[in-house]
């Protein structure tokens, strides 16, 4: 028996690193962004709702985000006023690490049939009540309702199953939406809706020093160990 389930769990594991490395691979190609668009855009809502939620975390408000036909987002957000923006930095954080936290939180619900519900439930929950509180754009309004009304279809009819994996993947998909542009991170800036602007990890290097791309680095790694310590867990 011990041996059966150590097969299986490898292959578990198997499937879902197959997962998240064919998806940042699908991402770089023409029919691949299109084939994954919703979770482009899932991808999008993850990463300004984790700065978002670190602003508010921070004592500052999220205001309101705009989602972008082309997957490109912004979170717009204020923060306390400090001398060195410790905040700034935290918040710019927020958007690349929030996500893998919010993914490692399903995936690890994945492990009770229970918790594989709520962790669905919530999820889809907080898709529709974000995009009626806080979304800004037509893309937003379109696709992330969409999104929240087909998990909370999973949670609620779907068998048990099928929930573990919908979980298992979504969350996966949370931990690498700082990947989707795999050159972001290790980028002075880009673009947004047609305007240039500068990189989480550039923001981050503006008040810690250190260069944009040795961020770039310390967030690959943290998400790599949050996504590898979770889905071990989960697994086990």
């Amino acid at each position: 028996m011990t041996r059966l389930a150590n097969q299986d769990r490898r292959q578990r594991i198997a499937l879902l690193a197959g997962l998240a490395i064919g998806s940042i691979a699908l991402w770089q190609t023409y029919w691949g962004s299109i084939a994954l668009y919703p979770f482009t855009i899932l991808s999008t809502w993850f990463h300004e709702m984790g700065h978002g939620l670190v602003a508010m975390a921070m004592g500052g408000a999220l205001e309101y985000l705009v989602i972008h036909p082309d997957g490109s987002g912004v979170a717009y957000s204020t923060r306390p006023v400090a001398l060195v923006d410790i905040p700034g930095a935290l918040i710019a954080a927020g958007g690349p690490l929030g996500p893998p936290v919010a993914g490692a939180g399903l995936i690890l619900a994945s492990r009770n049939r229970r918790a594989t519900r709520f962790a669905l439930y919530a999820l889809g929950s907080v898709l529709l009540l974000s995009t009626l509180i806080w979304v800004r754009s037509v893309t937003g309004w379109v696709v992330l309702p969409a999104l929240g009304l087909a998990i909370l279809l999973i949670a609620t009819r779907a068998k048990p199953p099928v929930q573990t994996f919908a979980a298992q993947f979504l969350g996966v998909q949370a931990c690498i939406s700082a990947w989707r542009q795999f050159d972001y991170l290790f980028s002075s800036g880009g673009t947004v809706g047609g305007v240039s602007q500068r990189s989480d990890t550039s923001a981050i290097a503006q008040v810690l020093l250190l260069p944009y791309w040795f961020w770039g680095v310390v967030i690959s790694l943290a998400i790599a160990a949050i996504l590898y310590a979770s889905v071990s867990r989960a697994l086990r």
